[in-house]
């Protein structure tokens, strides 16, 4: 069962989400393109290979880049850059960014940036990927300085989920990107939490119906809350839930933790800064931590790290004019903005979490 879900704003698109959805490829790419690239990491490179003898009547290019956050540096995407021109990559070329959420980044900002921005395909292989960073056009690499500081918002042409993809992924890859649609369910798909708590083992099944529900949930969502809000001047920051503190943890891991591992620890310290700022009750804050340690995903972090969290907090890209926001919770399923909170309660909201 295929489901199309659209995006609408500016430079609509659709979403597709089913099994077998890979055979629709072609049709994303258009008659207008003559080659294509392929962007994808070394775990995928057979099947990236079987992908490009199936587009048939393309020239077809790939690029093998980095595993996970090692592929969204700058270096990364000039060689992508320098596969294109020596290829001579016109406008009405097209690259397909084919991989987890890292790649499908970097797959966006090289599409965004090559003459300006030429047709753009994303292609997710992970859970994240699909619910999250292939869905509303943000692409972005990272720096010594953070993580996504430098990129664009750049439209895909259209966007191919298919879940026979993830059948092979192992099953802590499947629970790390459940952080985001988790994240979903606290912003505003309560169903999404209780589909969950229901039976945890059927919902984080990639063969079940509910795993497909969960996604197309969480994809819904974020279709919604892109399509009116595409530059995140307003509603699109409740997407950031959890992602201040968890970009933190990211880069002081260097990368090495997963992006759902972080943002699980980020969502408890933000439920736990709604609380104290006064607003989110004890019980939605035990259900944050309830929820995702089913997943077996982490709720706590160094209490010694504070200093560099902030430090890096501070220079997020979500802060404005120096002043940090944080997306915290009134109740489960009405999210709000905490602007510039005092040091102290963001400390005591830390201690929550800190081990």
């Amino acid at each position: 069962m295929t489901t199309i879900i659209p995006v609408t704003g500016a430079d609509p698109y659709d979403v597709i989400v089913g099994r077998g959805t890979l055979a629709t490829l072609a049709e994303q790419i258009g008659p207008r393109a003559a080659k294509v690239l392929i962007i994808h990491p070394p775990t995928l490179a057979a099947r990236a290979e079987a992908l490009r003898d199936s587009l048939s009547g393309y020239q077809v290019l790939l690029a093998e880049v980095p595993d996970a956050e090692d592929a969204k540096r700058v270096e990364v995407a000039a060689f992508c850059w320098q596969i294109m021109g020596q290829s001579d990559f016109t406008r009405t070329d097209a690259v397909i960014g084919f991989g987890g959420g890292a790649t499908t980044d970097l797959a966006g900002f090289v599409a965004a940036t090559w003459l300006r921005g030429v047709r753009l395909i994303q292609v997710p292989t992970s859970v994240a990927g699909m619910v999250d960073a292939a869905v509303g056009g943000k692409t972005g690499i990272n720096t010594a300085e953070g993580k996504n500081l430098v990129g664009s918002f750049y439209a895909p042409a259209g966007v191919v989920a298919d879940l026979d993809v993830l059948e092979t992924l192992p099953r802590n890859e499947i629970l790390a990107g459940f952080a985001e649609i988790v994240k979903c369910g606290f912003i505003g798909k309560n169903q999404i939490l209780d589909i969950i708590e229901a039976d945890v083992d059927k919902a984080t099944d990639p063969q079940s119906h509910e795993f497909q529900q969960l996604v197309e949930s969480s994809i819904i969502l974020k279709a919604m809350v892109v399509s009116q809000d595409f530059k995140e001047s307003g509603l699109r920051e409740i997407l950031n839930y959890g992602h201040t503190l968890g970009h933190a943890i990211e880069h002081a891991e260097r990368y090495r933790w997963r992006h759902g591992a972080a943002i699980s620890v980020g969502m408890v310290f933000a439920a736990e800064l709604g609380r104290i700022a006064g607003s989110l009750s004890d019980a939605a804050v035990d259900r944050h931590r309830r929820i995702l340690s089913s997943l077996t995903l982490p709720i706590d972090y160094p209490l010694g790290r504070w200093k560099t969290l902030l430090a890096t907090m501070q220079r997020d890209k979500k802060a404005r004019a120096g002043m940090m926001r944080f997306v915290v919770l009134e109740e489960i399923g009405k999210p709000t903005i905490l602007n510039g909170p005092d040091e102290s309660l963001l400390f005591a909201a830390y201690q929550e979490v800190g081990v």
